[in-house]
C-alpha cells in the first residue's frame, strides 16, 4: 500500500507543471529550513536552561549546606535558614535529611502557573536536576541536603526566546520566499513565451519572441525562433514550387495569364457554380497583324507589347471577384468580367488597352464582346465573341464590336435595387429558403459531407433560386451575415434530423460583420451536438485577403468541433504560408484544376504537388466540379482526399 501511494504521489509530481515544482522545492526548503533552526535552536537553548539550573542547583545546596554546617546540627536553626532562602520564591523543594534518613526539614513550593503553553513543555521538557551537599559538623555528619529549583522560570524564558527566533526566521523565510518568486517569474516569463509560441505553431500562426537573459533560456528561445523562421521559409520555399508549377501548367510563359485550356476550364468551372454571377461580359482581343509587328520591331520589342497588354488585362480581371485573363494564342487574348453590361465593360476595356500600348503608337487591337450567361455553354459563348471579333477585325483600326444577339438577358431586368431588397429580406426573415445537397466521396465513395448552398425563395410560390440569382442583390443591401446565419441554422437542424454533415460557404462581407462570428458561435453553441458535423467554408480571397478575419473565425468555430475549410482553391495557393496560418482543416480545389485532368502530365504534376503541400500543412484536400470517371482516377493519383461535382453524385456508395 506504501508503494502504491508513492507510485501516486511521484506520477503526481511528474505532472506538476515545472514552475509549480520549482515553487514547491523553494517552499518545501524554505519549510525545512525553518523546522531545522527553530528544533535546533530550542535544544540548544534547552540544554543551556537545563546546564544553568543543574549549576544553579549544585551551588546553592553547597552555599546553603555551608550555612547549615555552622549551625552546629541546630535543627530549628536549620529550618530557619533553609526557609530564608526558600521564600526567594525561585525553588520548587528543598530537603533536609538526617545521617539516620529522617526527614529533618521539607520545604515545597505549589504548582506555578506556567509561562509557556502545555504543548511546548511536552516538547521540549526541562529537567531541574537537584543539587546535593553535605552539612557535617567538623568531621561529624550531620544530614544531606538536597536543593531543586523552580523550571517554570526556564520555561517562560524558553519560550520567549523560541518565538522571537521563530518569527524572525519566519520573517526570513518570507524574504526568501519573496526573492524565490522574482526568480521564479524572471524564468516563467521567456518559459510562458516559449510555450505561447509552441502554441501558436499548433494554431499555425507564426510568432517570434524576444530572447530571454538568462543563459540556458536564451538558447531555448533562439531555438524556437530558428524553428519559427526556417519553418516560415520552408513553407514560402514550397510556395514558389507551386508557383513554379501553376505558371508551368496553367499559365502563358510570355504573359502570365491563363492559356486556353485552363481559360477554358475556369468558364467551365464558374458555369457550374451557384454562387458565380449569372452574367458577365465575355471579351475577345486580336493584336492586328502581329507577325508584322514581329518584323518591323524585332521579337523582343513585340515581346514587350504583348506583355504591357497582358498586364493591362490581368488588372482589369482582378478588379472583380469573378474575373479570368487569358492568352488562347499568339494574338489572341480573351477576358471574363463580371460587369453584366458588355457594351460598357468592352468600352471600358478598349481605353485602358489604348492607354496601355501608348508606347507602340502604330499598334492596333481589335475588340469583340459578347454578354456572358453562366447558363450558357462555354464554346457557344466563345464562338459568339468570335464572330464579334471578326467584325471588330474589318472596321479597321481598334474596332469594337458587340454581339447585339447576346445582350443581357432580361431575368431581373424590371426589378429596382428596393424591390430586390425587400424580395431577399423577406425571404431570410420567413425563412423561404432550403439548402441543396451535393455529395463530397472518397476513394471508396463513403460521404464525407453534403455540400449545402443556400437557395432563396423570392416570390410568392416561385422557384427556389440559386445564389447566382440573388447573392449580388444581398450584397449591396448588407444582407450576407443574415443569408449565412439562416444557412448555418438550417445545416444544424438537418444535422440533427438525419446525422449527415453539411457544409456551408460564408461570403467575404459576413467575416466583415462585427457581429457575425459572436452570433454564429451563440448558434453553434445551442446545436452542440450538430456543430461537430458541420463544414464552414470561406472563399480563397478571403483566406488570403482577410486573414485576421478568418483567424478569428477559426478560433470561434473550431473549438466547437465545426471544421474550417477554404473553397475554390486553386489561384493563390502558393501563398501557402498565409494558408498555414489561416489554420484551415481542408481545401476544395476549383474545378478548374481538375477539368481534363486525365492525360495532362503538367497539370498533374502541379496538383500532386499542392495535394503533398496541403497534407504536409495537416489539411485534408477535395476536387470539385469531378465530371468522370477518368477525372476522379486522375485526382485519385494525385493524392486527394475526396471529389465533389456531377461524377461524385453517380458513385457507388
Amino acid at each position: 500500500m506504501n508503494m502504491e501511494n508513492e507510485a501516486l504521489a511521484s506520477r503526481g509530481w511528474q505532472r506538476m507543471s515545472l514552475i509549480g515544482q520549482l515553487w514547491g522545492v523553494l517552499l518545501l526548503t524554505v519549510a525545512v529550513g525553518l523546522a531545522s533552526s527553530v528544533v535546533v535552536t530550542v535544544a540548544s537553548a534547552r540544554a543551556y536552561l537545563q546546564t544553568e539550573l543543574r549549576v544553579k542547583n549544585s551551588d546553592y545546596a553547597q552555599a546553603l549546606a555551608l550555612t547549615l554546617s555552622h549551625q552546629g546540627g541546630d535543627v530549628a536553626l536549620a529550618e530557619l535558614a533553609i526557609a530564608a532562602q526558600f521564600d526567594t520564591g525561585f525553588y520548587a523543594h528543598m530537603r533536609l535529611v538526617g545521617v539516620d534518613g529522617r526527614t529533618l526539614v521539607d520545604r515545597r513550593a505549589p504548582p506555578r502557573e506556567p509561562g509557556a503553553p502545555l504543548w511546548f513543555m511536552r516538547a521540549a521538557p526541562i529537567a531541574s536536576v537537584p543539587g546535593v551537599a553535605q552539612v557535617s559538623d567538623g568531621w561529624r555528619a550531620l544530614g544531606t541536603l538536597e536543593v531543586e529549583s523552580d523550571a517554570s522560570f526556564a520555561y517562560a524564558e524558553l519560550w520567549r526566546a523560541s518565538s522571537r527566533m521563530a518569527a524572525v526566521l519566519l520573517a526570513m523565510g518570507l524574504v526568501a520566499c519573496v526573492l524565490g518568486s522574482m526568480v521564479i517569474a524572471r524564468i516563467r516569463k521567456p518559459l510562458q513565451g516559449a510555450v505561447e509560441q509552441a502554441r501558436a505553431l499548433v494554431e499555425r500562426r507564426f510568432v517570434h519572441v524576444e530572447e530571454p537573459a538568462v543563459p540556458e533560456l536564451r538558447e531555448l528561445g533562439r531555438a524556437m525562433n530558428t524553428l519559427v523562421q526556417r519553418l516560415k521559409t520552408m513553407l514560402e520555399e514550397q510556395g514558389l514550387q507551386i508557383e513554379s508549377l501553376r505558371r508551368a501548367a496553367q499559365s502563358d510563359p510570355l504573359t502570365g495569364l491563363a492559356h486556353r485550356t485552363h481559360f477554358m476550364a475556369r468558364l467551365a468551372s464558374l458555369a457550374g457554380r451557384e454562387d458565380a454571377p449569372a452574367s458577365g461580359t465575355l471579351v475577345l482581343l486580336r493584336v492586328r497583324d502581329l507577325a508584322g509587328e514581329n518584323r518591323l520591331r524585332g521579337h523582343a520589342d513585340t515581346n514587350a507589347l504583348l506583355v504591357a497588354l497582358g498586364d493591362c488585362l490581368r488588372r482589369v480581371s482582378e478588379a472583380g471577384a469573378h474575373g479570368v485573363a487569358g492568352r488562347l494564342n499568339g494574338s489572341d487574348f480573351a477576358l471574363l468580367t463580371t460587369d453584366a453590361h458588355a457594351g460598357d465593360a468592352a468600352r471600358a476595356l478598349q481605353v485602358a488597352v489604348r492607354l496601355a500600348l501608348a508606347p507602340w503608337p502604330h499598334t492596333s487591337v481589335a475588340t469583340g464582346a459578347v454578354q456572358w450567361q453562366r447558363q450558357l455553354p462555354a464554346g457557344t459563348q466563345l464562338a459568339g465573341a468570335d464572330a464579334a471579333l471578326m467584325r471588330a477585325e474589318a472596321q479597321g483600326d481598334f474596332g469594337l464590336s458587340i454581339d447585339a444577339a447576346l445582350q443581357p438577358s432580361s431575368a431581373g431586368a424590371g426589378a429596382g435595387e428596393q424591390q430586390w431588397r425587400r424580395q431577399v429580406l423577406h425571404a431570410l426573415e420567413q425563412r423561404h429558403a432550403a439548402l441543396g445537397a451535393y455529395p463530397v466521396v472518397d476513394r471508396a465513395g463513403a460521404l464525407l459531407h453534403l455540400e449545402a448552398p443556400l437557395r432563396l425563395c423570392l416570390a410568392e410560390g416561385g422557384p427556389l433560386e440559386p445564389a447566382a440569382q440573388w447573392l449580388p442583390w444581398a450584397l449591396r443591401s448588407g444582407l450576407t451575415a443574415q443569408a449565412d446565419l439562416l444557412a448555418v441554422q438550417l445545416a444544424l437542424e438537418l444535422i440533427e434530423r438525419d446525422g449527415r454533415a453539411r457544409g456551408i460557404n460564408l461570403a467575404p462581407a459576413s467575416l466583415a460583420d462585427s457581429g457575425f462570428v459572436p452570433r454564429l458561435r451563440e448558434r453553434l453553441q445551442a446545436h452542440g451536438a450538430a456543430a461537430k458535423s458541420l463544414w464552414v467554408e470561406v472563399g480563397e480571397q478571403a483566406a488570403l485577403e482577410q486573414l485576421p478575419l478568418v483567424r478569428e473565425l477559426a478560433r470561434a468555430v473550431r473549438p466547437l468541433g465545426v471544421k474550417l475549410g477554404l473553397e475554390h482553391a486553386g489561384w493563390r495557393l502558393a501563398r501557402v504560408e498565409r494558408l498555414y496560418e489561416a489554420g484551415l482543416d481542408y481545401v476544395k480545389l476549383d474545378a478548374s484544376l481538375s477539368h481534363e485532368l486525365a492525360g495532362d502530365r503538367a497539370r498533374a504534376d502541379f496538383l500532386r504537388g499542392l495535394v503533398s503541400t496541403l497534407h504536409g500543412l495537416g489539411a485534408s484536400v477535395y476536387a470539385e466540379g469531378v465530371q468522370n470517371a477518368a477525372t476522379a482516377e486522375a485526382l485519385w493519383d494525385c493524392g486527394v482526399d475526396g471529389v465533389t461535382g456531377p461524377w461524385a453524385g453517380q458513385a457507388p456508395s
